[in-house]
């Protein structure tokens, strides 16, 4: 059966335990490999109508539109993968995929408004038990865990084939396993595949003098500066300038670390900046497991991770020299400036150690930021900061 309508929902769950990523962006718009989750699932099912259906406050921005005709919906945090989509393919109305006790996906002839709405429907379906290994996104940390297989995965979604002729010879290339976009800039680099795929899309740069190994996704108009040195399972996203030394990392988009200092083990969400010899630690004095703030639990949750850096909502700044600490959180619109090691948990909206980032300045801020971009801070990005700095305000100490 052929269903036009398609909605990739959020579960308030999942939602919060991803935060600070999700405050600004639903689940599907989270990038991991070399796509989103939305653009895989386009990829995956050869169609464009694709709804999201998340939080209340992010309904501006999506546009979700409730509809009474029959609709597939799908859980956001999953991963596509053809067998999964096969199981949903096979779902009559009023049933319901499900797997370890998260709903994964269910056919409905009803309206849905918002998310709160999909557990009382679902209760009532007849429950499909699927019992294939999924991979999902259900914590920060799953992303960089998942970003090195992701960008494999991502390269067949998009049947790209390997044109190593592409690139320049007065690189250094290990192995063939490259993807040239168009009108790509790579001279005096090294680049070694042998462990998977580079992928470097279209007015990408990679200035002389990097070296990078495999896998590794470079996105549209992003540059590695000189001698860069980039380890594998990282994705740079688009419009971003990189340099220093980064590993396992995944950096959205719109965001600059442009000079030394090392990532590792790290999210970094859009509009973002990390001064000049910018670290973070990922590894503990002690080797042991490393625990992660949690919005939900307001509280640091175990993440059974040995290795776990930085994560960082969209708009954050950091200044020249910070050192963040194993595991830090750092919130939407925080601004990070104190000598020494940061707190694990930074606040959105902080300024500094004690002090709010006025919504007003921070506006100004994402405005002038934004604008270098030829982008516009709209009135629906505005309302979605106010709703953080709002939400947020119990987590600042003035």
């Amino acid at each position: 059966m052929h269903h036009q309508n398609i909605v990739l929902f959020d579960t308030f769950n999942n939602w919060q335990n991803l935060l600070p990523l999700t405050a600004t962006r639903a689940i599907a718009d989270i990038k991991v490999g070399i796509l989103t989750i939305k653009e895989k699932w386009q990829k995956l099912i050869s169609t464009n109508d694709i709804s999201i259906l998340s939080i209340d406050y992010l309904d501006e921005k999506y546009k979700y539109k409730a509809n009474a005709n029959a609709a597939i919906f799908i859980n956001s945090s999953l991963l596509p993968n053809i067998q999964l989509w096969s199981a949903i393919e096979k779902l009559n109305s009023n049933e319901a995929l499900v797997a370890n006790n998260q709903i994964i996906a269910f056919i409905n002839t009803s309206e849905i408004n918002n998310i709160n709405d999909i557990e009382k429907h679902v209760n009532e379906f007849t429950k499909i038990i699927y019992s294939e290994n999924t991979c999902s996104i259900n914590y920060p940390w799953n992303i960089f865990k998942n970003n090195g297989q992701e960008i494999r995965n991502d390269i067949k979604l998009m049947q790209l084939k390997p044109n190593p002729d592409a690139l320049s010879k007065t690189n250094i290339l290990l192995g063939n396993d490259v993807y040239i976009m168009e009108n790509v800039i790579c001279e005096a680099s090294t680049l070694n595949t042998k462990d998977g795929p580079i992928f470097l899309d279209n007015h990408s740069e990679i200035m002389e003098g990097c070296t990078i190994r495999a896998p590794f996704a470079l996105g549209e108009h992003s540059t590695l500066k000189m001698q860069a040195k980039i380890y594998g399972d990282t994705s740079i996203g688009q419009h971003c300038k990189i340099g220093g030394e980064v590993s396992n990392s995944v950096i959205f988009g719109y965001s600059n670390k442009a000079h030394d200092g090392f990532l590792g083990n790290a999210v970094i969400g859009e509009w973002c900046n990390l001064g000049a010899d910018t670290n973070n630690s990922n590894l503990k004095n002690n080797y042991s497991s490393i625990k992660v703030w949690n919005y939900s639990n307001e509280d640091y949750i175990e993440s059974n991770l040995q290795f776990s850096g930085l994560i960082m909502g969209d708009h954050a700044k950091a200044t020249i020299n910070t050192q963040f600490n194993t595991g830090t959180v750092v919130g939407v619109c925080a601004n990070i400036f104190d000598a020494g090691f940061s707190a694990k948990f930074i606040p959105d909206f902080s300024w500094g150690r004690n002090a709010t980032f006025s919504l007003g300045t921070a506006f100004e801020v994402a405005q002038r930021v934004m604008e270098r971009r030829s982008i516009q801070l709209t009135e629906i990005d505005k309302k979605i900061l106010s709703e953080i700095f709002y939400r947020t305000a119990k987590f600042r100490k003035n």
